[in-house]
């Protein structure tokens, strides 16, 4: 869920979710086949990829397709985001991703929903969180307002929650449009959601459908008005409309138990890996 954004990583906080909702209880459901569990690696893998060429794309950035890997090769304040799309690179190509990392002007993340790829001689930490599917099933109406984006000031809301919930300095001073640009909304599959507490943007998340796969990045929360069901109610108005659809995530220890409520299970750990700057985990 997994960004090339600066910030202080707080692994309770990704790829995926900064959000510290009330525990619920888990959801009954249908249940993930082995089979499905075991492709929810790679079909994370590649809705990631797209995901991240989709921010690349609209913050005019270079985008790099490789067999094994995708890069994302940002600013000083995006940074490098790098997304293994195999379980096994050659050695040609851990050598060019490497230099990816080593020429980088700001700092760097990697994805690996594999977790077969050591990147440790880059002086990178990491850390690992579960690859979730949830089977296509229905879902229950949200208990606040959300709304599907469409203008400007709703995505500066997303915006203002995503930097505040995920605490990315790196993006601060605000600057209105950098962390997602309008054109981002243009995007192929792309989505973003604002769900408001008593008028007051309270949560937000970006959706992807690719390849018949929807997966969500940057479930986060506005730290003024946690525990309020916003998390919840950004996940279910996103999961409205894909019932027929399988959809994937990275989890957070702090977002798994609201996951697992929704009807995800865990499939594998994911290993992720940053540069030694503060970074952001989403």
């Amino acid at each position: 869920m997994t960004t090339g954004s600066t910030a202080t990583d707080r692994p309770a906080a990704t790829a995926t979710a900064a959000t510290a909702a009330q525990t619920p209880a888990p959801a009954s459901g249908p249940v993930p086949s082995v089979e499905a569990l075991a492709e929810a690696p790679v079909r994370q893998a590649r809705n990631s990829a797209a995901f991240w060429a989709a921010i690349g794309r609209s913050r005019g950035h270079r985008v790099v397709r490789r067999r094994s890997f995708v890069a994302v090769d940002g600013d000083e304040r995006a940074g490098l985001r790098i997304l293994i799309q195999e379980p096994g690179l050659d050695p040609e190509e851990l050598a060019e991703l490497s230099e990816f990392a080593r020429r980088a002007v700001g700092p760097v993340n990697a994805e690996d929903p594999f977790s077969t790829t050591d990147l440790s001689h880059l002086g990178m930490r990491n850390w690992q969180m579960p690859v979730m599917l949830r089977p296509p099933a229905p879902v229950g109406e949200p208990a606040l307002d959300v709304v599907r984006v469409r203008r400007p000031e709703d995505l500066q809301e997303a915006e203002r929650v995503v930097i505040a919930g995920f605490g990315l300095t790196g993006f601060e001073p605000y600057r209105p449009g950098e962390l997602f640009p309008m054109a981002l909304i243009d995007q192929p599959g792309v989505d973003v959601f604002v769900a408001r507490h008593e008028g007051v943007a309270a949560g937000a998340c970006v959706r992807l459908v690719h390849d018949g796969v929807a997966s969500h990045y940057w479930v986060g929360t506005s730290p003024q008005l946690r525990s309020r069901g916003a998390g919840r109610a950004v996940m279910l108005a996103s999961l409205a409309g894909l019932a027929s659809l399988p959809a994937t995530l990275t989890a957070s220890k702090l977002g798994r138990p609201l996951y697992e409520s929704l009807g995800y299970t865990a499939a594998a750990p994911a290993t992720w890996w940053a540069s030694p700057q503060p970074v952001a985990l989403v």
